[in-house]
């Protein structure tokens, strides 16, 4: 079956609505759930868009519950962001007065009470102090904890305070929702949590990249951006965690026919990336995207004739999933969670090897039967990511935290 066929169908069966099949009448009503909304309401990219997505796919799955969002600022690039005119989401600043440096870790609290949340969602690693003494339920996502895992990839005061608050969010919060088998196995082993407190909930991605586009649309970017007719694809913040040194030596190796699309943001690490490019004579194979809108993104992926992701360690692998929802096959990297996010129809390779990367790359487009096979399948094990399915797993999370 052809990838279009098959993402047409799952694209069809992804719109079924999901049934409210819980009963929340036990609880007060409207049943109110809170949530640490700061990257919701500021950030625009990763965690805010992960925040963001959440929210809204409870919003209208579950239409019932209230949503507030609490966050010390709002973007002005975000205000009119459709969440924020939900019905039945509400969008809380601090109180008048109050501090706003201690507001997310205690200022919050007042607000919680006087609104009558009854379940506490910290989206990313914390949580409030003096939820349980205010009879607050909480949950609380841990991404990753690669601060701990990859120290030297952090600063001495920036990775004591992500400890610090990741592990109090651990230890205190009902439950833990970890976005992949690698990070609650990282949790278990750093804070010795039991594993039954933990529930491993994927991520999807935003529902964007899981619309086929027409060739219009495509040209269209292409041309925008001055994009190659065929071009390998590399996604994600430019730095030495994701590793493209790796990519970047590997690409003599492969099929010169194919140059590199990369798009991130740049950090000291860059400088290091181009002068390789350089002294390996790529300057022209190598391009250098940044500052894409997102809604462009789409269709750089489903233009690519792949996606290599050769991270050092992740704590799960987004642009993996979005590269499967746009029909590219994936070429990703051992050692961490990556496989959980590609499937075993990905390929995979050791994170230093350059030559086995090249080797990787280069079976893929030399060999149409075993990319088509790859795209193919890869969209039928990506729908294991479907958003309604995540979304309602959170929501079984929450009922259990306030069963108990």
């Amino acid at each position: 079956m052809k990838a279009e066929s098959i993402l047409l169908k799952v694209e069809s069966a992804r719109q079924e609505r999901v049934e409210d099949s819980f009963d929340l009448s036990a609880f007060s009503t409207p049943l109110k759930i809170g949530f640490d909304g700061k990257r919701a309401a500021t950030n625009k990219t990763g965690l805010g868009n992960y925040s963001r997505s959440l929210i809204a796919h409870l919003a209208e799955q579950f239409s019932a519950l209230h949503y507030y969002v609490y966050t010390p600022k709002v973007n002005p690039d975000l205000i009119a962001h459709p969440l924020f005119s939900t019905a039945n989401v509400f969008l809380k600043l601090p109180l008048k007065n109050s501090a706003l440096l201690l507001w997310r870790s205690f200022g919050i609290i007042r607000q919680l009470v006087g609104d009558n949340i009854a379940l506490f969602h910290g989206l990313s690693h914390e949580i409030p102090y003096g939820l349980k003494k205010n009879k607050i339920k909480s949950v609380v996502t841990i991404h990753d904890l690669i601060f701990l895992v990859k120290p030297n990839y952090y600063k001495f005061f920036d990775r004591k305070i992500y400890a610090y608050k990741s592990k109090y969010a651990c230890k205190q919060a009902d439950r833990i929702i970890a976005i992949s088998e690698q990070t609650k196995r990282d949790i278990i082993r750093f804070y010795q949590i039991n594993p039954s407190k933990i529930d491993v909930i994927y991520q999807s991605c935003d529902d964007q990249f899981k619309i086929l586009l027409n060739s219009d649309q495509k040209e269209f970017i292409r041309n925008t951006y001055q994009l190659p007719p065929s071009y390998l694809l590399n996604v994600g913040t430019i730095e030495p965690r994701k590793n493209l040194l790796l990519l970047i030596n590997a690409l003599p190796h492969i099929d010169n026919s194919y140059p590199l699309v990369v798009i991130g943001k740049e950090t000291a690490y860059t400088e290091l990336v181009k002068k390789e490019v350089k002294n390996l004579g790529l300057t022209d194979r190598v391009i250098f995207l940044k500052n894409i809108p997102f809604t462009d993104l789409p269709a750089i992926y489903q233009m690519a004739s792949a996606f290599i992701y050769p991270s050092l360690y992740e704590g799960f692998g987004i642009p993996i999933i979005e590269a499967l929802y746009g029909g590219v096959p994936v070429v990703a990297t051992t050692g961490s969670c990556l496989e959980e996010a590609g499937g075993p129809y990905s390929l995979y390779v050791s994170p230093s090897d350059s030559e086995e990367l090249a080797q990787a790359v280069n079976r893929v487009l030399h060999h149409p039967e075993l990319r088509a096979e790859m795209t193919a399948k890869g969209l039928q094990f990506v729908q294991g990511f479907n958003t309604n399915k995540v979304t309602k797993q959170v929501l079984e999370c929450y009922y259990k935290v306030l069963s108990e």
